[in-house]
C-alpha cells in the first residue's frame, strides 16, 4: 500500500505562484496514477489534474489550464503540481491521490484508491 503526504500549500497573494508536492511511501508508485483534487469551504471536493504512471497522459480541468502544471518524478516518488496565476477562486484544501495500476488519467474521485491529507493553499486578494 502506497501512502502519500502532501506540502508545499500556504499563503500566496493573487498572481503569484505555489509549488505543491506529493512524497509516496512504499515501492509500487510507479504503478500508479496519480491526481490533484482540491476542496474549498462548503464545496465538493473536485478534481483538478491527473497524470499517468509514466507521465505520458495528462489532464487538467478546465480551470486550470494554462496556469497549473503536474509532473512526476518516479524516482523520487514525487507528484508536483505547479501552480501559476493563482486567483482567489483557487484557495482550497489540495488533496493528491493515487490510483492503483493507472495506465491513464482519471478525473473522478471514485477512482481513486489511496489518498494524502490535504495541504491548504489560501490565495489573497
Amino acid at each position: 500500500q502506497v501512502h502519500l503526504v502532501e506540502s508545499g500549500g500556504g499563503l500566496v497573494q493573487a498572481g503569484g505562484s505555489l509549488r505543491l508536492s506529493c512524497e509516496a511511501s512504499g515501492r509500487t508508485f510507479s504503478d500508479y496514477s496519480m491526481g490533484w483534487f482540491r476542496q474549498a469551504p462548503g464545496k465538493e471536493r473536485e478534481f483538478v489534474a491527473s497524470i499517468s504512471w509514466n507521465g505520458g497522459s495528462i489532464y487538467y480541468t478546465d480551470l486550470v489550464k494554462g496556469r497549473f502544471t503536474i509532473s512526476r518524478d518516479n524516482a523520487k516518488n514525487t507528484v508536483y503540481l505547479q501552480m501559476n496565476s493563482l486567483n482567489t477562486e483557487d484557495t482550497a484544501v489540495y488533496y493528491c491521490a493515487g490510483r492503483a495500476g493507472g495506465r491513464y488519467y482519471y478525473t473522478k474521485l471514485m477512482e481513486y484508491n489511496v489518498w494524502g491529507q490535504g495541504t491548504q493553499v489560501t490565495v489573497s486578494s
